[in-house]
């Protein structure tokens, strides 16, 4: 069964790009949360991140995995395409 993932960014955000464009590279659908300038969204992604406010932040199958620094060294691990039932 293929893995629900979630993406919270921001339009311009280079690193919400990447990690878009890594899970784009593996054929993965995603729901997108453009959060641009949405303090109230951006409050809410926070309370699901542990407190984090960073953009992106990356959730598959409702687990926090972080941002794109995390799920690249997931990736780079072999881990990710596991979590993403590759």
């Amino acid at each position: 069964m293929a893995a629900r993932v979630e993406i919270y960014i921001w339009t311009t955000c280079p690193f919400c790009m990447r990690a878009k464009n890594l899970l784009k590279s593996k054929s993965i659908d995603f729901i997108e949360y453009n959060i641009d300038g949405d303090e109230i969204a951006r409050d809410k992604m926070s309370q699901r991140a542990n407190g984090k406010r960073s953009l992106p932040q990356i959730f598959i199958n409702d687990v926090h995995i972080g941002g794109y620094d995390d799920i690249y060294t997931l990736d780079r691990q072999r881990k990710l395409d596991e979590m993403l039932g590759h």
